[in-house]
């Protein structure tokens, strides 16, 4: 009898327990919120996500924008740029585009029309080879040396050639409407020829683009690119100081051109920098009467150089 009495007993313990267990988990699951967090200790303690090494910048982040669309570096430099080209003799005109983004930078006098010197030979070139492709004319192998000397030597002769073979006047309607040179004129009294024509700053920076933009022939585009990077001593200036990391190429045109106020040389470039040719540069420089080709090809030289943050005074050749 006593022994059926702790058995029952040592069963009532053991339900007791159980139903206890089941109300702890119960209460886990349901009832129950975990105690307020310790805080961090002071040494670990932190404000926000720790910033990037000096000099470097978080593999996730963009450098920060500035208002018109440029980082707040390249900002930087286009304000030295806009000082240094306000305080040049003479007439000073730059403009940049940015392929990618589509963002224009321009100071100075893009929109004076100033003499073009050498720098309508790219236009010249870029018609010939479109009308070429579409069959309207032939260039023969000896025209395509011509069209090479012309534009990596800046040859005068070869551009004459070309000029009078293809009927150079015919071409102008054409660079105003389809390569965007709206500006472009001939000097008042004087004939129809490559050599007596005005544009602007803008009307270049129209027709560069309009040559790296997809509406070029591929393998003309391509043409064009490998010339301009490959020019002559003489033109290793104006867009060349943006430096040999970026592949720059450009046309340059130097020349004494008379006005009214006297003869004055002008000294112009325009080309492409960066990779894949992102950036496109015009420099167009009108030097008032007894400056000299020296002054002028380092200002233009120097401008371009503080766009990109290249060394000044810029490294150039003098041409010749």
């Amino acid at each position: 009898m006593r022994t059926r009495l702790l058995a029952a007993a040592l069963a009532a313990l053991l339900l007791l327990a159980s139903c206890g267990r089941d109300r702890v988990v119960i209460t886990t699951t349901s009832d129950w919120s975990p105690a307020p967090a310790a805080p961090d200790p002071p040494a670990t303690r932190s404000a926000g996500p720790a910033a990037p090494p000096a000099g470097l910048m978080a593999a996730d982040s963009a450098p920060p924008a500035c208002p018109d669309g440029w980082d707040c570096a390249q900002q930087a430099r286009f304000d030295a740029t806009a000082a240094y080209a306000a305080k040049r003799r003479g007439r000073m005109g730059l403009v940049m585009r940015d392929r990618e983004t589509g963002a224009i930078w321009r100071t100075g006098a893009t929109a004076e029309p100033m003499w073009t010197g050498s720098t309508i030979k790219v236009a010249i070139a870029t018609t010939l080879l479109e009308r070429h492709r579409a069959g309207d004319i032939h260039l023969t192998e000896t025209d395509r040396q011509v069209m090479s000397d012309m534009l990596r030597m800046s040859s005068n002769d070869a551009t004459d050639a070309l000029w009078d073979r293809y009927d150079g006047p015919q071409l102008l309607d054409g660079f105003r409407t389809r390569y965007g040179m709206g500006s472009l004129s001939v000097v008042d009294g004087r004939e129809t020829y490559w050599r007596n024509l005005r544009c602007t700053a803008e009307d270049l920076e129209h027709l560069m683009t309009y040559i790296l933009s997809d509406r070029l022939y591929a393998a003309d585009r391509a043409y064009l690119v490998d010339t301009l990077r490959g020019v002559a001593d003489n033109q290793h200036w104006g867009v060349w100081a943006a430096g040999p990391q970026l592949r720059p190429g450009n046309k340059d045109g130097w020349a004494v051109k008379p006005d009214p106020g006297g003869e004055h040389w002008v000294t112009h470039t325009a080309g492409f920098a960066g990779p894949r040719e992102r950036y496109v540069v015009v420099v167009m420089y009108s030097l008032p009467p007894g400056g000299t080709l020296d002054e002028g090809v380092h200002a233009v030289s120097d401008a371009v150089a503080t766009l990109f943050g290249a060394r000044t005074p810029a490294k150039v050749s003098l041409p010749t």
